[in-house]
């Protein structure tokens, strides 16, 4: 391991004075855009809005410190923050002191987890969940955010519950909407998409909420019913250990382990979106560990677990950011506002931070992926649909383990389907391809060339061992060797290995030669070796072209003669 590049600060190393401006620049554009986003996030998890501040300091400086993506941003973010807002609201009261603890420990603990992940060099997890499951998730993440978020927009009183039920007490209560409100909502969201569609560099959702606030004293709105924040305590969080006991960490295990994965999908998302522009590859481990020590951070200041953000990533890359000291700049300017600026945060109106919410819900629906996945795979469609709507219907951390389920299981399902295949070789070349309806290819008289296109693993072994036996008895009058392509089998565990061996042994049975060609990875190489199947082949049998293999092992040649016994 290199050691020297898990120093602290390596996102600002390299940095130079002629790197200010743009991160000045930049840092004061993600303020802008930060601080009436962090509010309605908070607000989306049942905390107050200075929790929301507090999160995006301790996510940005922690990142800063160890992080190594010199743009990426981090803190608190509307696609984990119903996650843990949900599953935290079966064990306490949202808002209640025990509420709160509960969020710093669980932030303690996914930090943990997603540090640990990227200090054993596990950016693989990331992986783990497809695109159609991803959106599926997004979508039912949407539609918690606009369920949660109508009574404010609307003027109702908040409601708690699954969602289904809050949307049907939502529905019977419409006759109640506070016009004021629902104008402030859509007049906010209208800023926001609006701008959007010129530049996501516009402050949108600052000026929205600084306009609706203005309107709320200039109409003395208050008095028509329309709900305002009021005054936030000034000062700044002490920091300390969650008072969560041990009963309440253990019930805590399975949601951490839930948020931990999204997090590092969003993070690795993130971190290869923006690459480094000097040309080096992203390190997805090492941002691993800056978002992890983020929300370390967090829970110690008894804010909630911190994510990496696509769009405020690319607001820095646009607005000129060059390294971490504008994630800085602009966590000086958001704790500043925390610590001292409560007051002028007092008439922001609720329903305010229901519209910038109502926009992020509809920025994460995929839209063009949902089209395009229905044009071309309806089988993965339908992952999307089953996750968005157990996501919707049952409780939320219980939708997002199905996802993640299906997302495996679709992932050997296909695994499962792969047979083998008898391949052609391509007239006047050297290569074997499989045959078409318009190309049948040639074959060698005698000769059986078969390609498996997958890993060899538990999951298609057998499906291998019946699959190429059937060809081999297909054409057994004929058949005096039989060459296995193997350069997409890039591994083989035990069962396949035993499955591998007894299909040589059958093939040798019907008096024919078994030999490998164009094994290419290494590791499925080990694996020959270590299951005792290079000895059974024979070296002299392993090619690395699927011609080698022919010419020497073909029909008429003197190597057939002399046979080994397979144990």
């Amino acid at each position: 391991m290199n050691l020297a590049s898990w120093l602290p600060l390596r996102a600002l190393s390299g940095w130079t004075t002629k790197d200010l401006n743009g991160d000045l620049a930049a840092g004061v554009t993600l303020a802008a855009i930060a601080i009436p986003e962090q509010m309605a996030t908070a607000r989306l998890g049942g905390f107050a809005p200075e929790i929301g501040f507090f999160t995006f300091v301790a996510g940005s400086v922690a990142f800063a410190l160890v992080g190594a993506n010199r743009q990426l941003s981090a803190g608190a973010d509307s696609t984990i923050t119903p996650l843990f807002a949900g599953g935290l609201a079966l064990i306490a009261t949202a808002g209640s002191l025990h509420y709160l603890a509960l969020a710093a420990m669980l932030a303690l603990m996914v930090g943990l987890l997603v540090a640990l992940s990227g200090i054993f060099r596990l950016g693989w997890i990331a992986d783990l969940l497809s695109v159609p499951v991803t959106t599926g998730f997004l979508a039912g993440i949407s539609v918690h955010i606009i369920v949660s978020q109508l009574p404010s927009l609307l003027g109702l009183p908040a409601e708690s519950g699954e969602t289904v039920r809050r949307a049907g007490e939502i529905a019977a209560n419409l006759h109640l909407t506070n016009p004021w409100s629902l104008a402030i909502g859509l007049g906010v969201f209208a800023i926001v998409f609006a701008a959007g569609q010129v530049s996501a560099r516009i402050p949108a959702a600052l000026i929205g909420m600084v306009l609706a606030t203005l309107g709320v004293v200039a109409f003395d709105l208050k008095s028509r019913g329309v709900e305002v924040l009021g005054a936030l305590p000034n000062g700044l969080p002490v920091p300390g250990m969650p008072t969560a006991d041990f009963q309440d960490a253990r019930a805590l295990v399975p949601l951490a382990l839930l948020i931990a994965i999204v997090v590092m999908v969003q993070t690795a998302a993130t971190s290869r979106s923006f690459p480094p522009r000097d040309g080096e590859a992203p390190d997805v481990n090492r941002d691993f560990v800056g978002v992890g020590a983020g929300s370390i951070l967090a829970g110690l200041f008894g804010a909630f677990a911190v994510n990496a953000s696509p769009p405020r990533t690319a607001i820095v890359c646009q607005t000129g950011g060059r390294s971490q000291l504008s994630g800085l700049i602009a966590a000086a300017i958001v704790l500043a506002l925390g610590a001292f600026g409560g007051t002028l945060l007092a008439n922001v109106p609720q329903a305010a931070l229901a519209g910038v919410l109502m926009f992020v819900a509809q920025h994460i629906l995929r839209w063009q992926v949902f089209a395009k996945v229905w044009r071309q795979a309806k089988i993965e469609f339908a992952l999307i649909v089953i996750t968005m709507i157990a996501i919707v219907v049952l409780p939320i951390e219980t939708g997002v383990a199905i996802g993640i389920g299906l997302s495996l299981l679709h992932g050997i399902w296909g695994s499962t389907r792969t047979e083998p295949i008898e391949l052609a070789q391509v007239p006047g070349t050297s290569v074997w391809w499989p045959p078409s309806g318009s190309s049948t290819g040639e074959r060698d008289p005698g000769v059986l060339v078969v390609a498996f296109q997958a890993p060899l693993s538990f999951v298609n072994a057998d499906r291998f061992k019946r699959g190429l036996s059937d060809l081999i008895d297909a054409r057994s009058e004929d058949v005096k060797l039989v060459v296995l392509e193997a350069s997409n089998i890039v591994e083989i565990d035990y069962t396949a290995a035993q499955a591998l061996i007894d299909t040589i042994r059958h093939c040798r049975d019907k008096g024919a030669v078994f030999a490998i060609a164009r094994m290419e990875s290494l590791r499925a190489q080990a694996a020959l070796k270590r299951f005792g199947i290079a000895d059974i082949v024979g070296a002299e049998r392993i090619f690395h072209s699927v011609d080698a293999a022919i010419k020497t092992l073909g029909p008429g040649k003197p190597q057939l003669k002399k046979q080994d016994s397979v144990p």
